[in-house]
């Protein structure tokens, strides 16, 4: 990344979980708990006083944060969907790769679901022909 991006990304985007603002807004977001944790206390309060705005304000925020629109109490955007300094760019900033084993596991499963999908279209092509014997003889 060049030092632009990340200046710019320091200016605009928040180092606040879009993961934990949207697991807090679905539950418990008509008592404004997304808006604590982003640092939005004024507004958090005046939405657990009116429950989410009847539940229009909690709908308005739950779209907001889960397209990646909500911003916090500096103006930026919550997009990331892990805090700053975790996951999996780890402690320092540097990319690590995901392991071999994940993605082993993961080509295996892609290979088992195109099979089992290949299994249940000739299943299904099987049942069509028996059904047009049966209603043409």
């Amino acid at each position: 990344m060049s030092r632009d991006t990340l200046e710019w990304e320091q200016e605009h985007i928040s180092d606040r979980s879009r993961a934990v603002s949207l697991a807090m807004v679905l539950p418990l977001g008509v008592f404004g708990a997304h808006r604590f944790y982003n640092g939005k206390i004024g507004t958090g309060v005046m939405q657990l006083m009116t429950f989410g705005g009847l539940g229009m304000w909690w709908l308005y925020d739950v779209i907001m944060i889960a397209s990646g629109s909500f911003r916090d109490k500096e103006g930026k955007r919550v997009v990331r969907w892990q805090e700053e300094g975790f996951g999996i760019t780890g402690m320092t900033g540097e990319h690590r790769a995901i392991p071999s084993e994940i993605m082993d596991e993961i080509y295996t499963l892609r290979e088992e679901m195109a099979d089992l999908t290949e299994r249940v279209d000739f299943a299904e092509r099987l049942l069509t022909e028996g059904r047009n014997r049966t209603s043409q003889g």
